[in-house]
């Protein structure tokens, strides 16, 4: 199982990007898909996670600019980022799990058996 994020790249403050994370060997259809981020010298967190039948949650700082959403047909996950920030300036990851993560775990790195390589995402001011 591997999966292949892809879309990051350089905008400005207020500019916007989609991530896109597809699988191999895998399918979104169950289970919870997440996004996390690493910025220099920072610890990884937990961006948004969408799950199968439930809402998706997101971390406070990016809610309202940040949209997470699934296309079973095409077995992709996105990460629709507006008026990005520089503080959103990471590599972003995408991981999932064959689980329905709930609010207590779906931060915790190790809730996810797969994940993604990264895509770089850069915001200058």
């Amino acid at each position: 199982v591997q999966l292949q994020a892809s879309g990051g790249g350089s905008v400005e403050t207020g500019g916007s990007l989609r991530l896109s994370c597809t699988p191999s060997g895998f399918t979104f259809n169950f289970g919870s898909t997440a996004w996390f981020r690493q910025a220099p010298g920072k610890e990884r967190e937990a961006v948004s996670v969408i799950r199968s039948f439930s809402v998706p949650y997101y971390l406070e700082s990016v809610r309202g600019r940040f949209t997470i959403s699934r296309d079973n047909a095409k077995n992709m996950v996105y990460l629709q980022m507006n008026s990005l920030k520089p503080e959103d300036t990471a590599v972003y990851f995408c991981a999932a799990s064959r689980r329905g993560l709930i609010s207590s775990n779906w931060k915790v790195s190790t809730s996810y058996e797969h994940w993604g390589q990264g895509t770089l995402v850069t915001v200058s001011s």
